[in-house]
């Protein structure tokens, strides 16, 4: 994996495969786009040794790829969300969810699985923060698979940790070699969709949707403040709470990406070594973190800013 990430990076100079600083984002040099394709290695790996998951894995090709070419020229909202939608129809074709959730809590899910991906990518702004997160997730969803509920062959995760494992030796710097780029983040949150979705509808534990509490907070609070403010959520913009840690109080993008993992780090382990019941493991993950987010982001801004987007 690490001599194609190497490969890709010569191809990334040549075709010019570059992230410049934009509205969205929280840095100021141009660097390498796209690394996050290192995902769609550890899938072709993963198919060649375990065919019988070719269903899955299609849908991360297809995700993938329309994502990858949406690093390079910019598709339209249309288009993306057409393959979107094909990748997560393979994945519930792949668990039968058609024959088994009637057609409403089918086009919940939909809109469930959808918008996580949709909220990876948008957390995807500051070195570090798209591999750390996807490491813990993916690391508590290892340990669940080997030591508390066998859901699926192990190499379906590891290939992913391991990706991500290779994708931070590159990224969790001060100066990043490359980012993830929505090849990055659109298909590790399909991999990680799916793994949850295949372990919570055999154990029937939806406590373990709580793997993804730090990031699911941040956006949904962060679209609440948006819409409040009346802007257009579709737009680029630095509301999120990571990025008024990192561009208004300056703390270095390795330090916020580090914070974030290791706070989902400790609910992950809450969710599987406690006894709690759902509502308590909700209340003691979420609510704190709502908290933080609503008291603590609008001191954290300029007077400029804390005048102009205060709850």
């Amino acid at each position: 994996m690490l001599l194609c990430m190497m490969g890709y990076f010569w191809m990334a100079n040549k075709y010019n495969i570059i992230d410049k600083p934009n509205e969205r984002g929280s840095h100021s040099e141009i660097t390498i786009r796209g690394g996050g394709i290192i995902y769609l290695v550890g899938a072709m790996i993963t198919l060649y040794l375990h065919f019988e998951f070719w269903t899955p894995i299609l849908s991360f090709f297809i995700i993938g790829i329309i994502s990858f070419i949406d690093d390079i020229i910019t598709l339209s909202s249309r288009i993306r969300i057409i393959f979107h939608l094909t990748g997560v129809t393979l994945l519930f074709y792949y668990m039968n969810l058609f024959a088994i959730l009637p057609w409403w809590a089918t086009i919940f899910l939909y809109i469930f699985v959808i918008g996580i991906i949709n909220a990876y990518n948008f957390m995807d702004g500051i070195n570090g923060i798209t591999g750390a997160n996807s490491l813990v997730v993916l690391s508590g969803l290892q340990y669940v698979n080997l030591y508390v509920t066998r859901f699926i062959h192990p190499d379906l995760i590891w290939f992913p940790i391991l990706a991500s494992i290779v994708f931070l030796f590159f990224n969790f710097r001060n100066k990043a070699k490359c980012f993830a780029g929505d090849v990055g983040s659109v298909t590790v949150a399909l991999w990680i969709c799916f793994l949850l979705m295949k372990l919570i509808f055999e154990s029937m534990n939806y406590a373990l949707i709580l793997f993804l509490a730090v990031y699911g907070v941040d956006t949904i609070l962060t679209i609440v403040h948006r819409l409040m403010l009346r802007q257009n959520i579709f737009q680029p913009h630095r509301l999120h709470f990571y990025q008024i840690l990192t561009n208004e109080r300056k703390i270095p993008h390795l330090i916020v990406s580090s914070t974030y993992a290791l706070i989902q780090l400790v609910i992950i382990i809450l969710v599987i070594f406690s006894n709690f019941n759902l509502f308590t493991l909700t209340t003691i993950s979420i609510v704190p973190l709502g908290l933080i987010y609503v008291l603590i982001k609008p001191r954290l801004m300029s007077e400029d800013l804390t005048h102009k987007w205060s709850f």
